[in-house]
């Protein structure tokens, strides 16, 4: 029903400026070309400074009925430090485009045509130039300057006790990866990918740390005011990891992993009772277009409580006990030692996989 009104109301604007335009037409004709250039002056002023009132109410209307109501609070640390800078941008910006905008809708109302008044040429002046340079070229180095703090510490070291979640994608979807019992990830090949085998990310199962190594689809869990630090991939196309609840992205660049980190502060739970909706959820989205099915490219991301994630975590079944359930996941050996190598694999994919590792 809004989208209504609006098309109808954009409808009326524009019979209204073609009737406008039409009288005009016919007040050259009665009065003459010079009364009717006058007029339309008159017109086109007044114009002017409706569109400006309009414009600066419809703003204003605007920011009232949506803020705060598309993603809600930044639940994430570094994402209150993001908001706080996009603030910072909008306060700067927003008192230039104000002040830019009511001088340049007055200026074209007050000085239209007049017979009494003679334009006035001002074709150069170097200390105006370098104020409107200096100025804007201070402004947005400090901002730039600002976003290149916040960005270093998102895509810097992790705390050493972060939770470390590897992040895959693929047309259309998201692999994720926890270490087991010995906090190492074992090691992975891009040949050895097999979906029919149960091997999404190609791990080698020669390598004892890829035992306990545990592997979800879709969803990933997190544990809340716990540093996480992201190791992203793709196994195929160019995708973005988007958190826009915690105010994060980054690339997945196949062969080219790619690193953030960040600090949860409210569980799923809390969200849904600070956002009063009991169907909200975090979403992770890719934010590149990589495909026919790029829409249909959803995650959801669980933040939980410590104990909750324990509870997820020991219910978690390791992915080489899905391969070779009768085997089981044998206890976690010393990873740093090289694996062994099978008849079907060599050396020098033994090595490309430790680089990929």
């Amino acid at each position: 029903m809004a989208n209504f009104f609006i098309i109808l109301l954009l409808l009326l604007g524009f019979l209204i400026t073609f009737q406008i335009a039409k009288a005009s037409e016919y007040v050259a004709v009665l009065k003459g070309e010079k009364k009717a250039f006058e007029q339309q002056n008159k017109v086109n002023g007044f114009l002017m400074i409706m569109f400006l009132v309009f414009g600066l109410i419809g703003v204003y209307w605007c920011n009232e009925l949506l803020k705060g109501k598309i993603l809600g609070v930044a639940a994430s640390q570094h994402g209150q430090a993001i908001d706080k800078m996009l603030y910072i941008t909008l306060a700067i910006t927003g008192v230039v485009f104000f002040l830019t905008q009511i001088i340049l809708f007055w200026f074209a109302y007050k000085y239209q045509y007049s017979e009494k008044r003679k334009a006035f040429y001002f074709p150069h002046d170097n200390r105006l130039e370098v104020v409107w340079t200096v100025i804007p070229a201070i402004a947005l180095t400090v901002l730039v300057g600002f976003g290149l703090i916040y960005w270093f510490r998102i895509t810097g070291d992790a705390p050493a006790d972060a939770l470390q979640v590897e992040v895959t994608g693929k047309q259309f979807g998201w692999i994720f990866r926890y270490p087991g019992n010995d906090g190492v990830f074992g090691k992975k090949y891009f040949k050895n990918i097999d979906d029919g085998a149960n091997n999404s990310l190609g791990l080698i199962w020669e390598d004892p740390a890829t035992h306990d190594d545990i592997v979800v689809n879709q969803e990933m869990y997190v544990v809340v005011n716990r540093p996480v630090k992201l190791i992203i991939n793709s196994r195929d196309v160019i995708h973005d990891v988007g958190l826009p609840h915690f105010r994060m992205k980054m690339d997945a660049v196949p062969g080219t992993p790619t690193t953030l980190w960040f600090t949860p502060l409210y569980t799923t739970e809390e969200m849904k009772k600070m956002n009063n909706n009991p169907e909200f959820e975090y979403e992770i989205s890719c934010d590149q277009m990589c495909g026919s099915g790029h829409y249909t490219m959803k995650g959801i991301v669980n933040v939980v409580s410590p104990e909750e994630f324990i509870l997820w975590k020991a219910k978690q079944q390791s992915n080489y006990s899905q391969v070779f359930p009768a085997q089981g996941a044998p206890a976690a050996k010393d990873s740093t030692k090289p694996a062994s190598v099978s008849t079907s694999q060599t050396k020098d994919e033994v090595a490309k996989a430790s680089l990929n590792h």
